[in-house]
């Protein structure tokens, strides 16, 4: 089959587009899955350069700039056990069930399904553990995937394959830190808010009630806007100036680096603060005395209860979310993909497309 193999930490050169790549074949409880469309994430484009070595203290964009680290350990991946190369990275996949594994009911063939990014089954369930899709085990970006029968979730809806391929990571991110926080029909202050992350907060924050403040450039609030955003900060502007100290009741953040104080001093006494990402930088100065004399509540968000892509999933059966895919590319120009993701050239997701059965392109 043709697929992406990611042969070690570091440049895109490290992407290595092949042809000849065997199928996987679905083990006890697991199903083989004829990739339609795979997401381009922050989350692959991080695990190759090592980003989440703590080693690493610049932006994403700095990261990719050096060439990433191809000495990284073992703390440069989300588990902190080191990758096994080489591996196929895409942790966005969605297409349509081929064939079954011991354990799984035949009636599953022909099912179109997302994979759960977060993956439980392979850890037993046991709280705050997962395998994520693509670094602990291979992913999407390949012609097919295999994935475990109870993380591969069925859906029905019009959005078409590429829009699905742009659901798990994005989506499955966001009402994460909704949940994890708790936002009902509040005041909260979303940023990075023109990306795939952003985008699908501003939607799933929505549809809890908020009044949503989006910080995002303003060449791209146009789309944040069509997402349901009350009010559009442009990014460069002061949030000191843009936002009031108290006025906000929850700050979902996924840009990190240097303004983070300031979106701690917007939050009212006991506001929640929610981050799942650092794009701007992992290290972030902040006033202690901010956070303890407002009692405020800090949430790092990663592991997902099962709730949470459960709701993820009912959103897209039930026609209640569409995120934005500004452009596709085909699996073979995957660098392209990943370097204009890397420059924010485009608001939304870029989604890669396999070659269909019986083609090499």
């Amino acid at each position: 089959m043709a697929s992406v193999l990611l042969t070690g930490h570091g440049g895109p050169e490290k992407l290595e587009y092949r042809t000849d790549v065997p199928v996987p074949q679905p083990q006890a409880d697991e199903v083989l899955i004829q990739v339609e469309a795979a997401g381009v994430n922050n989350t692959d484009i991080n695990t190759r350069l090592g980003w989440y070595s703590k080693a690493v203290t610049t932006d994403t964009e700095t990261a990719s700039t050096n060439g990433g680290q191809d000495t990284a350990g073992e703390d440069a991946s989300w588990s902190g056990i080191p990758l096994t190369f080489p591996r196929i990275q895409g942790g966005d996949v969605y297409g349509r069930i081929v064939a079954v594994g011991e354990g799984v009911s035949a009636q599953r063939i022909n099912d179109q399904v997302i994979v759960r990014n977060l993956m439980r089954h392979y850890v037993n369930y046991r709280p705050y553990e997962c395998w994520t899709y693509g670094s602990e085990c291979d992913g999407g970006f390949a012609q097919f995937a295999v994935a475990p029968s109870n993380e591969s979730y069925s859906v029905h809806s019009p959005l078409s394959a590429p829009e699905l391929g742009a659901i798990s990571i994005a989506y499955s991110t966001a009402e994460g830190m909704l949940y994890r926080a708790g936002v009902g029909a509040e005041r909260v202050v979303i940023t990075g808010a023109s990306g795939g992350v952003g985008l699908a907060a501003v939607q799933l924050a929505k549809l809890r009630g908020a009044h949503v403040t989006a910080i995002c450039s303003q060449e791209k609030a146009d789309p944040v806007i069509k997402a349901g955003a009350d009010r559009v900060i442009d990014r460069r502007a002061d949030l000191s100036a843009e936002l009031d100290t108290k006025s906000i009741d929850v700050a979902v953040d996924v840009v990190g680096g240097g303004g983070v104080n300031k979106l701690l001093a917007a939050l009212r006494r006991g506001g929640r603060y929610a981050i799942a990402g650092a794009i701007a930088g992992p290290i972030a100065e902040i006033d202690l005395r901010t956070v303890y004399l407002n009692d405020l509540s800090l949430f790092g968000c990663t592991f997902q209860e099962d709730e949470v892509f459960e709701n993820v999933i009912r959103y897209v059966n039930n026609g209640e979310v569409k995120p934005l895919v500004s452009k596709t590319y085909p699996l073979s120009d995957i660098r392209t993909a990943q370097q204009d993701f890397i420059s924010k050239k485009y608001p939304g997701k870029l989604v890669l497309i396999p070659p269909t059965l019986g083609s090499d392109a």
